[in-house]
């Protein structure tokens, strides 16, 4: 039976037994997407070194990004365990798919599976997008307040996820953005700067071969998929959980009580199957419910949490005036009355007054 507003939220274990039966994970798929977006990635690639048309080797190099985004997903389902039935197969598999990215595997897990999903928009312990107060905002220095204001504008998902993302907690992080540390970070790091260098390799001796400029090579070959990538999950991780409707909490405790996997995850929907296209890493609200549903079978299990809690999940269509405004109303959070404010602390969405609470 469908369970209104108005209605208390069921326990999250009442909630994953509905998504259970799409929790089913198989070696086939696995490995066909895998090779599958190995080939076109490495196609595109020689595509953008190749073609004598600039403007072709611009398209073929932000396709590889896009297909970089592609990998990722695999990667990312393979480090939630949820790619195959297979442990120790998955962190291969993922190590794998997650290097064209340039992702250390144990990292990205620490930062989120551990962080991200264990506190979803906790403010203080999940740092991804982790929105600032006019407080913090106004104690901050003119350069970090203007990289602030890039970050938020919309037109700086790619500079905030290369810069406080990737170079900072994935890429060798020093102690302060991960005080622990681990041998296996560190090898992970150096899987990563080994396909750096043989991709450079590669797209150099393809170059030198063809008569190709290799400035033009990286150009195109290396520098836009790269910059594609970052901006491509930049927005990803962006509008998965920015939204005027989506709630930061700053107390544990009150977090605790409300239903983070359900209120703090957006559905954007998109036309012409780009959601499909994305491997259905958008029906994001399913796999916070359950992180065990594999990619291929996220868009059934979104639709069956969209039917039993009508009304009670972010669904939002796509649409760059959409985008735009989110991230002219989204700028910073006040705690005290639970609604997103600009850089001036005037609040631009509705506050909260009501908290939805999980049985205990």
């Amino acid at each position: 039976m469908p369970i209104g507003p108005g209605e208390p939220m069921p326990h999250r274990k009442v909630i994953r037994s509905w998504t259970n039966p799409f929790a089913q994970r198989d070696n086939w798929h696995a490995f066909v997407l895998l090779v599958l977006d190995y080939i076109l990635f490495s196609a595109l690639v020689a595509g953008a070194v190749l073609f004598d048309a600039w403007w072709l080797q611009l398209l073929s190099g932000l396709a590889a990004g896009f297909v970089i985004g592609r990998l990722f997903i695999i990667g990312h389902d393979a480090c939630h365990m949820s790619l195959t039935p297979n442990r120790k197969l998955n962190k291969w598999l993922g190590r794998i798919a997650f290097m064209p990215s340039l992702t250390a595997y144990s990292l990205w897990d620490v930062g989120h599976n551990v962080v991200h999903h264990g506190y979803t928009c906790l403010k203080g312990v999940d740092f991804v997008w982790e929105p600032l107060t006019k407080e913090e905002f106004d104690a901050l220095s003119p350069t970090q307040r203007l990289l602030q204001r890039i970050y938020r504008s919309g037109w700086g998902a790619g500079i905030y996820y290369m810069i406080e993302i990737w170079w900072k907690r994935e890429f060798f992080p020093n102690k302060t953005h991960m005080p622990t540390r681990r041998p296996v970070f560190f090898w992970d790091n150096i899987l990563v700067v080994a396909f750096w260098i043989v991709w450079a390799v590669a797209i150099t001796a393809l170059a030198l071969a063809y008569e190709q400029p290799v400035w033009q090579a990286f150009l195109f070959g290396m520098a836009a998929p790269l910059m594609f990538w970052f901006y491509m999950i930049g927005f990803v991780v962006y509008v998965h959980h920015t939204h005027e409707k989506v709630t930061w909490q700053n107390d544990k405790t009150a977090w605790g009580k409300a239903a983070p996997f359900v209120s703090t995850t957006v559905h954007l929907t998109f036309p012409f199957k780009i959601g499909a296209a994305m491997h259905h890493i958008m029906e994001h609200t399913a796999h916070h419910v359950d992180m065990s549903i594999p990619l291929y079978q996220l868009k059934k299990a979104q639709a069956k949490l969209e039917e039993l809690l009508p009304g009670r999940i972010v669904v939002q269509a796509f649409s760059w005036r959409w985008y735009f405004d989110t991230a002219r109303k989204c700028k910073l959070y006040d705690f005290k009355q639970m609604c997103w404010t600009d850089f001036a602390g005037r609040a631009t969405s509705v506050p909260r007054t009501d908290v939805t609470v999980v049985p205990a």
